[in-house]
C-alpha cells in the first residue's frame, strides 16, 4: 500500500506548506525548458505554416522528458534507500498540487475586500488572472477570484491526484508539464495559434475525464456542505458547455449553481474586451463571502478526490 501512503503524504505536504519559495520548484524547471525549446523551434522553423507541425514537439518532448526525469530521480533514490524514494516521490507529487496556494490566493483577495482595500484586492487578483483588474469593482473582483479557484480545482488538484494515483510521481509530473505548456504557449493569438495548438489540445485531453469527475465531486461536496447541490448539477448540465474551454466550464458552472450566483461576463485583456458566456443565475451580487465559500468547496472536493484516488491506487497495487 506504499502508493496510497505516498499519495496521502503528498496531499498533506501541499496542505501544510504549499510551495515554499526557498525550495526549487519543478514547474520553474519545466518552464525553463519550454522557453528554450520555443527559441530553438523559432530559430529553425521560419515559415509560419510549418510551426503547426513543429508545435507537436512541445508535448512530445516536454511531457515525455518530465516523465523520464522524475522516473530517473526516483530510480536513483531507490538505489540509495527505498524510504528516500518514498519521501522524494511524495514531495514531487505535492509540487503538482496547489491546494494551499489556491486557497491562500483567494483568501488574500477576500481579506482585502473585507478591509475595504480595493486597490490591494485588485493587485492580488492580478497575480492569479490574466484579465485587466485596475477598474474592477467589488463584485467583479469577487467573480475573478471565484472563477479562478473554481477552474483550478481541476488543473491544480483533481487532475494531478488522478494521474498520481494511476502512475505515481512520473505521471503526475507529466500532467503538470502538459498543463504548464498550455499556460505558456497554448494561446489562440497570433503568436501561438500555430505553435501552441498541440499543447492546448493535449491539455484539453488530459483534463477531459478529471473535469467530469470534478463535476460529480462538486455536487457531492455541495450536498455535504448543505449548499444547493441540485442547482449545482443543473447549472453543470445547462451552462458548462457555454464556456470556451471544454473542461473549465464544468467546475465554474457547478460552483455558480451551488452558491446561487452568476459567473462569466465581460473581461478586458490589455484593454481588449472579451465577453464570456454567463454561467449560473444572478440571484444576488457576488461578495467576499463567496470566495471563502468556494475555497471550502474546493477543500472538500479535494478530500473526496483524495479518497477516490487512494482507492484507485490501492486497487492498482493489488493487480
Amino acid at each position: 500500500m506504499t502508493e496510497v501512503w505516498v499519495l496521502c503524504a503528498a496531499y498533506l505536504i501541499d496542505r501544510a506548506v504549499g510551495d515554499p519559495r526557498s525550495l526549487p520548484h519543478p514547474v520553474v524547471i519545466i518552464g525553463w525548458w519550454i522557453t528554450r525549446l520555443e527559441r530553438v523551434i523559432r530559430a529553425v522553423v521560419k515559415r509560419e505554416s510549418h510551426l503547426k507541425l513543429a508545435g507537436i514537439l512541445f508535448p512530445l518532448l516536454i511531457v515525455s522528458g518530465s516523465y523520464a526525469a522524475v522516473w530517473l530521480i526516483l530510480w536513483v533514490a531507490a538505489l540509495v534507500h527505498p524510504l528516500l524514494a518514498w519521501v522524494v516521490g511524495a514531495w514531487l507529487i505535492s509540487t503538482t498540487i496547489a491546494t494551499k496556494g489556491l486557497a491562500d490566493a483567494g483568501l488574500e483577495i477576500a481579506r482585502h475586500l473585507l478591509a475595504n482595500d480595493m486597490a490591494a484586492a485588485r493587485r492580488s487578483l492580478s497575480m492569479v488572472v490574466g484579465r485587466d483588474t485596475d477598474q474592477l469593482d467589488e463584485p467583479e473582483i469577487c467573480r475573478g477570484a471565484v472563477e479562478t479557484v473554481a477552474e483550478n480545482i481541476v488543473d491544480a488538484i483533481v487532475s494531478p491526484l488522478i494521474y498520481a494515483a494511476l502512475g505515481g510521481a512520473p505521471l503526475a509530473m507529466a500532467y503538470r508539464a502538459a498543463n504548464t505548456l498550455d499556460s505558456m504557449v497554448g494561446y489562440k493569438n497570433e503568436k501561438y495559434k500555430n505553435l501552441g495548438w498541440a499543447s492546448a489540445r493535449f491539455d484539453d485531453v488530459m483534463n477531459y475525464i478529471p473535469a467530469r469527475l470534478t463535476a460529480l465531486l462538486l455536487v457531492m461536496a455541495s450536498w455535504l456542505q448543505r449548499l444547493d447541490w441540485r442547482q449545482c448539477w443543473a447549472m453543470i448540465k445547462r451552462d458548462a458547455h457555454l464556456h470556451p474551454s471544454p473542461n473549465s466550464g464544468l467546475p465554474e458552472a457547478g460552483v455558480a449553481g451551488a452558491l446561487g450566483v452568476q459567473l462569466g461576463g465581460l473581461n478586458y485583456y490589455q484593454g481588449v474586451p472579451s465577453n464570456r458566456a454567463r454561467l449560473g443565475d444572478p440571484h444576488r451580487p457576488l461578495a467576499a463571502a463567496d470566495i471563502t465559500a468556494t475555497i471550502r468547496l474546493m477543500y472538500l472536493t479535494s478530500l473526496l478526490c483524495l479518497l477516490l484516488c487512494s482507492g484507485i491506487a490501492a486497487a492498482l497495487a493489488l493487480v
